[in-house]
């Protein structure tokens, strides 16, 4: 288990390296943050001045090379608007983006598994159509939309929640909503698709012609086996998750990464941006590394070379 998990991180190193490259590229390829931090009075001269003031007048290569040697020391620098350090920046907005993260998450496992297992065990009835149905219409709604109806609804023509900010559980409740009709189609889904595959099984007949009670034929006998498959899927899902966040961040105005990387970015703020990124990069992989090993005890079967 130890070997597994330090070969894991070398490579979630490794990773993060290949993320900053092409952050750094990207984000120098884009714009020019001097043109935004100087006035429409300033001349060539001062943005020649400020430009080798900030290292922006080196080589990529170089600049990337001092980049890499403060990453080391964990140093992002400051950002460049702010004029705070970009990592403390970071660091201040974490807990915002998990508290929704985990809550969509959440919110999405207690909606989707139900389902998928009512339409698995009533598979082919108007019942399973009807979360099938919610299924792909959830999948196919875009993000940005669904948090905007919600916005004119409950905020705007209802007045029942705030439609902005972070601070009461009222707030919460719609950013959380969103992001979890991100994940819960898919998740219904693939518990449907496992609940029916494992409900065939031989074992699970012969727990049924013993006489065992239907409900621990389906929760201790179907669903305990579904569930590999399905944490699996929900630590896959995080990434894409965060990444939704980034867009439900954006427009619940919540106090996030997400929404710091989107500000960063469009000011061309090279650490902050960096910092915000490669931040979420991390989560990420150390999420599915806790989901392997999760699986891993789940599943007997499976061993930790």
């Amino acid at each position: 288990m130890t070997t597994y998990v330090l070969k894991r991180l070398a490579e979630a190193v490794i990773v993060c390296v290949g993320i900053s490259v092409i952050t750094f590229l990207l984000l120098h390829v884009a714009g020019d943050p001097v043109q935004l931090l100087l006035s429409i009075e300033s001349k060539a001269e001062d943005a020649k001045i400020l430009r080798q003031a900030l290292g922006l007048d080196r080589p990529l290569y170089v600049q990337y090379g001092i980049f890499l040697k403060g990453l080391l020391r964990l140093d992002f620098g400051n950002s460049l608007f702010i004029r705070e350090p970009a990592l403390a920046l970071v660091l201040e907005r974490i807990p915002a983006t998990i508290q929704l993260t985990v809550a969509g998450m959440v919110l999405a496992i207690l909606i989707s598994i139900p389902l998928g297992v009512i339409a698995a065990v009533r598979r082919y009835t108007l019942l399973d159509n009807l979360c099938t149905m919610l299924a792909v219409s959830g999948q196919a709604m875009p993000i940005f939309w669904l948090g905007l109806m919600l916005i004119i609804l409950f905020a705007v023509k209802w007045h029942v929640l705030p439609a902005s900010g972070r601070g009461t559980p009222l707030h919460l409740l719609m950013p959380a909503a969103t992001l979890g009709a991100s994940l819960a189609p898919i998740t219904m889904r693939m518990t449907r698709s496992k609940m029916l595959d494992i409900l065939s099984e031989d074992y699970i007949r012969t727990a049924r012609a013993k006489g065992v009670h239907e409900r621990l034929v389906l929760f201790r006998h179907a669903f305990l086996n579904a569930s590999i498959p399905i944490v699996t899927i929900l630590g896959l899902q995080f990434g894409r998750l965060l990444g939704g966040a980034i867009v439900t961040e954006t427009v619940f105005a919540w106090p996030g990464i997400g929404s710091l990387a989107v500000s960063a970015i469009r000011n061309f703020d090279y650490p902050l941006a960096q910092a915000a990124i490669l931040m979420m990069a991390l989560i990420v992989v150390l999420v599915n590394l806790s989901v392997d090993i999760a699986v891993g005890y789940l599943d007997p079967r499976i061993r930790f070379d």
